[in-house]
């Protein structure tokens, strides 16, 4: 062997992410890890596919097996890559990323466009065997085969070669849309120094924000929380408490206009990019045979056709707009009786709606934080779990490497002590390499892997404000919230049971019916036993005070219509752009958005809106035509909660029991089912929008 080739040889086995054994070495990884490593596997992930195309059987283990196989170097080798480009970014890792973006989606295409493979698939479906094979196998297999057709296995020469190109193409430019959103928000910065412009800020809020001027200013040591300076960003733990609690309103303008306008300007716009990939989206979905890229999405999804969600769009925009036009009228009314002259603008309903919710229930955020530190708060999620649904969770921390010093790491067991599942859990915002949002993503999925199972390992990720002073993070509610959903996702992808990856977890599951275990979490939040079972004073250790409790509970529907018109707002836009405008036409994507919000809205459209450049859920992740899912699934985790409400939620007996049923009927079975035929085996009826509404106060 040439010294060269032993010496290329040497670095591929030292490549931490050519190692198929555990947990990716997050210790080790380096961008320079990134082009040799992936390379190494795209050409053996190749070679083996040319093999198995050749001497293809149509069998499960002729052909489902041995595409499993070659996918669990690819999960190895590329997936850690994408997931640190979500929370360890860098232009290191960006280049080496972009580098072998297109030539994994190609490799990615060439297996889903195979058509030895497809016709294997079909065969089998049509053969002996299928007979024999579990219901969770047959799923898989139909998926599959879904996939490939919605991947152009049918089509041939120009329109195949074109539709490689528009999925390459797709990929780069979401990649960029989000890169694009990360770079624009962290570019910005307020900085204050005038002590009077934080006149009623919560003592979180100045420490955050001090904070913040410190680490990007690590030369400064003479920064207090009370003295500043104070760095407001466009992170959310910053700019979120900034447009409730500042009195300065021309600051709050500021802050608005560069948070609704990121990325639609200079070297990150993103304008360009929106437009390009609704181009692009309708001429896909057009060479597959549909006529918009929404009957496309749908086609894979629960609603199955537009019109089910316009229904349903319908039904709750007529509950929802009168009590939001209500909840309008009470800001004007409280902020004219305290001095305020003119029309309420855009970055004004923030702060008046939290100097009305405390007038109303007379509690301010800062009142709560000091009662959710975050290792109560875990405390209590990992209780809640446990009796629900049966598991033990417990540290394991060190028992595997981490992309950063905050990482946690833990361990699922059922409560005889059998290891069911591990999780990692990034709980803090780093606005500098990070991307903002709250997520769960899978490490490592459940399936057979050289004839053992392997137990799933998942990612939950969130942006809560991260802990100051020596003092452990501080949780506002709504962080609160944005945990236990994550965590529902989780334990949906942890606690399966079935073996096959393609239907294990959430993978197989409708995009619209993949957010019912999250918002299920959510409502236990509500649940007064649960609640104060997670509280103790950051400084007494004294639990939340049932007053406070009583005006949480209270508060839950406070401006309720708003907020289910701003989410509507969203997921009619969404649907708009992808099944009934034109992108080829004169009108833009903005403009379809301005007549949304005209409908949706009852402030008047803010003019210089360019929310859809920073739309990330839609133009840099999975959510295209697809966003009114939260609201859909809403639908269904509402329902679910209801008969938990229907049985006593403090019936203990009963909640147990049907925690476990939730767990057997719901969790357990992945994607393996159709999520209608699952509810219906959970609800003994289909899902009704009573539940949400009522949960709303909106009926």
């Amino acid at each position: 062997m040439s010294q060269a080739k032993a010496s290329l040889s040497a670095a591929l086995e030292s490549n931490p992410l050519l190692r198929t054994d555990g947990t990716p070495r997050f210790d080790e990884i380096t961008a320079e890890h990134v082009v040799p490593a992936v390379t190494h596997v795209l050409d053996a992930v190749g070679k083996g596919l040319s093999e198995l195309e050749a001497k293809i059987e149509s069998t499960w283990d002729g052909v489902i097996a041995p595409l499993e196989a070659l996918e669990i170097p690819m999960e190895h080798a590329w997936d850690p890559v994408k997931h640190l480009m979500s929370v360890k970014n860098s232009p290191e890792l960006r280049e080496a990323h972009d580098a072998m973006l297109s030539d994994v989606v190609q490799m990615r295409l060439r297996v889903k466009q195979s058509r030895p493979i497809y016709d294997a698939l079909r065969a089998l479906r049509d053969g002996d065997e299928w007979k024999s094979l579990d219901s969770a196998q047959r799923r898989a297999v139909e998926l599959r085969l879904r996939d490939a057709e919605h991947a152009g296995v049918g089509l041939d020469g120009d329109e195949c070669e074109r539709f490689k190109a528009i999925e390459s193409e797709l990929s780069q430019l979401g990649t960029d849309f989000q890169n694009h959103v990360l770079d624009a928000t962290k570019a910005f910065e307020l900085v204050i120094t005038d002590q009077a412009d934080t006149e009623g800020w919560p003592e979180t809020l100045k420490q955050l924000a001090s904070q913040s001027w410190s680490q990007a200013n690590p030369d400064d040591e003479a920064a207090t929380a009370d003295g500043g300076p104070w760095r407001i960003t466009l992170d959310f733990p910053s700019f979120g408490p900034f447009l409730q609690h500042s009195r300065n309103r021309a600051q709050r303008e500021e802050i608005y206009r560069s948070y609704i306008t990121r990325a639609s300007e200079g070297e990150w716009d993103n304008t360009e990019i929106v437009n390009t990939m609704l181009k692009l989206k309708l001429e896909k979905a057009n060479l597959l045979g549909f006529d918009t890229y929404a009957d496309l999405s749908l086609s894979e999804k629960m609603a199955s056709k537009v019109d089910a969600v316009e229904t349903m769009f319908k039904e709750l925009v007529e509950a929802s707009k009168p009590q939001a036009q209500k909840d309008l009228e009470d800001l004007k009314d409280l902020a004219g009786k305290n001095g305020h002259d003119g029309d309420l603008k855009h970055w004004d309903i923030a702060f008046w709606s939290e100097r009305l919710r405390e007038s109303r229930f007379d509690y301010t955020d800062d009142q709560l934080r000091p009662y959710f530190p975050m290792p109560g708060v875990l405390d209590g999620l990992f209780s809640l779990s446990k009796r629900l649904l049966g598991i033990v969770i417990e540290p394991a921390d060190g028992e595997t490497s981490v992309w950063h010093d905050d990482v946690r790491y833990f361990r699922v067991s059922n409560e005889d002590g059998t290891p069911i599942a591990f999780f990692y859990l990034d709980a803090y915002s780093r606005p500098a390499e990070k991307r903002g949002g709250a997520w769960m993503g899978e490490c490592l999925g459940r399936r057979i892997v050289n004839g053992k199972v392997r137990l799933p390992v998942v990612y939950v990720t969130c942006n809560s404000t991260p802990p100051v002073g020596g003092k452990p993070s501080l949780m506002g509610f709504r962080e609160v919230e944005t945990l236990f959903h994550e965590f529902g996702h989780a334990l949906q992808a942890m606690l399966t049971t079935i073996d096959y990856a393609d239907v294990a977890g959430i993978n197989g599951v409708e995009w619209d019916a993949v957010e019912l275990a999250s918002q299920f979490m959510e409502n236990w939040c509500y649940h007064k036993p649960t609640l104060m079972g997670m509280t103790s004073h950051v400084e007494t250790g004294e639990p939340l005070p049932d007053g406070l409790f009583e005006k949480i509970s209270a508060a839950r529907t406070f401006r309720a219509g708003s907020l289910m018109m701003r989410q509507l707002e969203f997921g009619i836009s969404d649907m708009e752009l992808h099944s009934n405008h034109d992108p080829n036409g004169e009108r833009t994507a903005f403009d379809v958005h301005r007549d949304v919000m005209l409908k949706t809205s009852v402030l008047p459209p803010f003019e210089g809106d360019r929310l859809l450049c920073a739309f990330s859920h839609i133009f840099g992740g999975p959510y295209a035509a697809g966003y009114y899912s939260y609201k859909w699934a809403e639908v269904l985790s509402a329902d679910a909660f209801g008969a938990f409400e229907e049985v006593g939620l403090d019936n203990e007996e009963a909640v147990r029991k049907l925690g476990r049923r939730y767990r057997d009927s719901i969790l357990s079975v992945g994607g393996s089912r159709h999520p209608m035929d699952v509810f219906r085996d959970f609800r003994g009826r289909e899902p009704s929008t009573e539940a949400l509404l009522r949960h709303n106060d909106l009926l």
